[in-house]
């Protein structure tokens, strides 16, 4: 059996929501092997002077637990 581990990773992004999910993913991916899924919890952005500066996902990755007999 396959035991997954789940962390919360904010990713940001000048250009769109979808930019800061895929910014979680690559941060993520730098440090754990084997991300296999992402659920985006919240969608949130800095404004400044009535413009978004800053766009922010805040996700949840999910990725195997390595087995110590391996």
């Amino acid at each position: 059996m396959t035991a997954i581990k789940v962390i919360k990773v904010l990713g940001t992004s000048e250009e769109s929501w979808e930019a800061a999910a895929e910014e979680a993913v690559k941060n993520a991916s730098e440090s754990v092997e084997g991300v296999h899924g992402i659920e985006v919890e919240d969608w949130t952005a800095e404004v400044e002077n009535g413009e978004i500066v800053e766009y922010r996902a805040t996700t949840e990755i999910a990725f195997p637990v390595k087995d110590a007999e391996e």
